[in-house]
């Protein structure tokens, strides 16, 4: 065997595990029975990311390439083409690293717990489109997380994923989104999510919220090991750090599913870590824009939907219309959306946990009781009053076997069925007749006819996904990300169906966080200029408010 240290291991153990997250198709088992088969060949992998970060040895060129040879040399004896591919793209992998924080040691000088690699992915063959310009994977017993961002002046926000297997496929489809939403303001996109490997052995809500927000911090502290900060106007690089890229100082991030409200976390990692962009770092912190609050998404989202009404004649402020959702009134989308008329029949809606079916709602009684739930911390659709929902209609757990059809929904339906599987109703509510689709949510739901399901890489609605041309809703309102695919799209709206890209119905979101964070970088310089108090700032970014949304 190789003797190697247990932390050395760690090494080679994320290199593997980035492996899995770009598609590299041998399983971790694979890849390192490979490594024990040639001890040699990991150490000298391990010794290759010393050579190149450790301090000692000043990051030396010539001690790279000599080890390159050395290895490449190695590998003639290497008789399995597959165990032979695994070493060379751990040498590419290797090489394609920019940073790490490895070498750096906490307060009471020990090696931190989590690995930090920062890579320039376009350097790594067969590595999945687009290609993100800079990339930070995270890795560590208890959480894993990448940060993808388009270019140096980059911003997105961080999504707390469940997806342990392929997280790395969600960000990127989110960045492929950011990028073309951020045409409208100065920087590129960026995005991030990371997934905490202790939370399915956990039970309680609150359990998994406090896990979640331990996990979240220790990303943020992973990213900012490896990112240059800005002291007096100077760029300072990150303590025991050799750098094979430029100064990259800036770093900023904003909430997603799951982190809407931990941008103050976020913030005070900043600070312990007296970071240059302070409490701009993070957007919509407490003292920052509330998009929540502000509902600036789902407002934006709205404006596309009048206008869709508008082209058919209807003001859908002033005239009852029909709709079904996704997503569910504690969500920012979903939640500040179904209120922004008092005329919206709402008749089916689903999230992870419930059907909500009303086949025949009053729009003034369902309003009142949508904002009711909305204003509820942490409210579900199984609070909303049975006594408020039409005859026939009700909550249903999407965990149940089978679902009673009533005569009510076999007719919003149209259906003759007199039971179905919780996915075969959700798939009968995406094809129903109705006036909006309102995406709130996260997934992809509608595909072309011409796709797979592998194409559209969201596995986990595989079951409840239907092509653009079974859509009957009139319009589509898409306050969430990648609610359809492009293609799905283009198929509905040839049928008829009135409909925007995605990054047009929710750039309002990433408008605001960008001034937000641009004001502050701004009022940061007076204030450390000693011209302006902290308390002044924060008075004048609330006055702002009404002018940012």
């Amino acid at each position: 065997g190789a003797s190697l240290s247990g932390r050395e291991i760690s090494i080679l153990r994320a290199y593997a595990r980035y492996m899995r997250q770009v598609g590299f198709p041998f399983s971790q088992q694979y890849i390192e029975d490979t490594l024990s088969h040639y001890p040699d060949l990991a150490t000298g992998l391990v010794n290759l990311f010393a050579k190149r970060f450790d301090p000692k040895h000043k990051g030396s060129e010539k001690g790279q390439s000599d080890l390159i040879k050395k290895l490449t040399e190695q590998l003639d004896r290497v008789e399995s083409l597959d165990d032979d591919r695994i070493i060379r793209r751990y040498m590419d992998m290797i090489m394609a690293t920019l940073r790490t924080n490895y070498y750096q040691l906490d307060e009471n000088k020990q090696s931190k717990p989590w690995l930090s690699l920062k890579m320039k992915p376009s350097e790594i063959p067969e590595i999945p489109q687009p290609v993100p310009a800079f990339e930070i994977f995270v890795y560590a017993p208890d959480i894993e997380g990448v940060h993808l961002r388009g270019g140096k002046v980059a911003r997105g926000g961080l999504r707390w994923s469940d997806r342990q297997e392929d997280f790395r496929t969600e960000i990127l489809g989110l960045v492929k989104a950011q990028q073309v939403k951020n045409t409208v303001i100065v920087p590129v996109g960026a995005k991030g999510g990371f997934v905490c490997k202790r939370q399915p052995s956990l039970t309680t809500r609150d359990e998994i919220f406090a896990e979640g927000q331990r996990c979240y911090k220790q990303f943020i502290r992973a990213l900012l090991d490896v990112s240059d900060n800005i002291i007096e106007g100077e760029v300072i690089p990150p303590q025991n750090v050799i750098r094979h890229d430029e100064d990259d100082p800036y770093l900023v991030v904003a909430a997603d599913k799951g982190t809407a409200t931990f941008s103050d976390l976020a913030n005070s990692v900043s600070a312990e870590y007296n970071f240059w962009l302070g409490d701009a770092f993070a957007s919509g912190g407490s003292n920052g824009y509330d998009h929540k609050a502000m509902g600036i998404t789902a407002k934006g989202g709205w404006e596309s939907v009048k206008r869709h009404f508008r082209e058919m004649g209807i003001n859908c402020q002033t005239t009852d219309f029909t709709a079904i959702g996704v997503g569910d009134m504690a969500g920012d989308v979903f939640g500040n959306g179904m209120l922004l008329s008092k005329h919206i029949r709402l008749q089916a809606a689903f999230n992870h946990m419930h059907i909500f079916i009303d086949p025949n709602p009053d729009s003034a009684t369902s309003w009142e009781e949508r904002n009711r739930l909305f204003n509820l911390p942490r409210s579900s659709w199984e609070d909303y009053n049975a006594e408020l929902i039409s005859q026939g209609g009700g909550v249903f757990s999407r965990r149940a076997k089978s679902i009673q059809l009533t005569p009510e929904i076999q007719k919003m339906l149209g259906t003759k069925k007199a039971s179905v599987a919780p996915n075969d109703l959700i798939k009968m509510i995406l094809k129903m007749k109705v006036d909006l689709l309102w995406n709130g949510g996260i997934g992809t739901y509608v595909k072309a006819s011409t796709e797979t399901h592998t194409d559209v890489g969201d596995r986990a609605n595989d079951l409840l996904r239907i092509d653009g041309r079974e859509l009957r809703a009139k319009v589509v309102g898409e306050g969430g990300n990648l609610g359809m695919t492009q293609l799905g799209r283009i198929e509905y709206a040839l049928n008829g169906g009135r409909v925007n890209t995605d990054f047009v119905d929710n750039v309002g979101g990433v408008d605001c966080s960008d001034n937000e964070v641009n004001i502050k970088i701004f009022l940061n310089g007076l204030v450390s200029n000693g011209d302006l108090t902290v308390k002044q700032r924060n008075q004048i970014l609330e006055s702002m408010e009404e002018e940012v949304g």
